[in-house]
């Protein structure tokens, strides 16, 4: 420390004031300083380098969070399946969301509900306007009250949301030993995978492994967290009907009713992609179109010179 004071009182940086303290000489430390040499530019990127490290550092490490706690879990994380509507310019498959919708109807209606979902949603969709008033008039529902007070029973509408199996959740509790069938309406969004897990966990029901012990009325499936569920497998080969005579596999009923499932969470998929490509469009025609105008309307007026030439007397 005596050494490297010793050579700044030789540089001639300090000065010794009367009661023995030294002062830095501004002139002369500014003339050490390394920061004033470097021009406008080296120091935005300087900035921007500094900025991208802390960026991708923050990035890394978020990633790796994300894997060790995606790692951390007991269930097998479903594969990535090639879906028909996972491209940027793919639709929804509305076949397959039709043949889902009769899945649903006939085999997971008996104890999940979708009341987010009307049956007007299925107009244009998956079912004419006859079609759809058809389905609604399948069901009843208790409106009211009418001229004299009282309540009564109807044909369904457009307008009425797909019926709850159950009339609350203490009976839905009571019908399957104290689980709760969850509502199907945003379970394509709700669950980490989406469609890919939705497949894999109506597909993938099979006996438990040693060391795993089952309650009664639970069942194994690796796709669950726990392994343990409630819900039987109730998928099997020819467990519904299609109307257009697709075989009725279990795998092609779980590819409906998941696909199915992806179109009542996200209604606007199609629409959505179909905006993206219109404003895509539009912003490539505007920036051709705004490159132009810079390049042959401005560049006369930005690369002129005006110089004085002061009259002659």
């Amino acid at each position: 420390m005596a050494a490297f004071v010793g050579r700044i009182c030789g540089s001639g940086l300090l000065k010794k004031r009367c009661n023995g303290s030294f002062v830095f000489l501004s002139p002369q430390v500014q003339n050490f300083s390394t920061s004033r040499a470097w021009t406008r530019s080296q120091k935005v990127l300087l900035v921007a380098t500094a900025a991208g490290v802390v960026v991708g550092g923050a990035g890394a490490l978020l990633y790796a969070l994300e894997q060790s706690v995606a790692a951390s879990g007991t269930e097998v994380h479903p594969p990535a399946l090639p879906w028909n509507h996972k491209g940027v310019l793919d639709s929804l498959d509305h076949a397959s969301v039709r043949r889902g919708y009769e899945v649903y109807k006939q085999v997971c209606a008996a104890c999940h509900s979708m009341r987010f979902i009307a049956y007007r949603n299925l107009v244009g969709v998956t079912h004419t306007e006859a079609e759809a008033k058809a389905e609604a008039e399948e069901i009843m529902v208790r409106d009211g009250p009418d001229e004299a007070g009282n309540y009564f029973n109807r044909p369904g509408k457009l307008s009425d949301y797909f019926p709850s199996p159950y009339p609350n959740e203490e009976a839905a509790r009571a019908a399957n030993n104290g689980a709760y069938p969850p509502d199907l309406s945003y379970i394509a969004l709700a669950r980490h995978g989406g469609e890919d897990y939705l497949f894999a966990l109506l597909t993938g029901y099979c006996d438990a492994p040693a060391g795993v012990v089952l309650r009664e009325g639970q069942y194994y499936n690796p796709y669950f967290p726990g392994g343990a569920i409630s819900m039987a497998q109730a998928l099997y080969s020819e467990a519904a009907e299609y109307s257009d005579g697709t075989p009725p596999t279990a795998s092609q009923l779980a590819k409906d009713v998941s696909t199915f499932l992806v179109w009542a969470a996200e209604p606007y998929h199609d629409e959505r992609k179909r905006m993206g490509i219109k404003s895509l469009g539009i912003v490539l025609i505007l920036g051709a179109l705004s490159y132009y105008i810079k390049r042959h309307k401005w560049a006369a007026l930005k690369t002129r010179k005006i110089s004085f030439h002061p009259k002659s007397k």
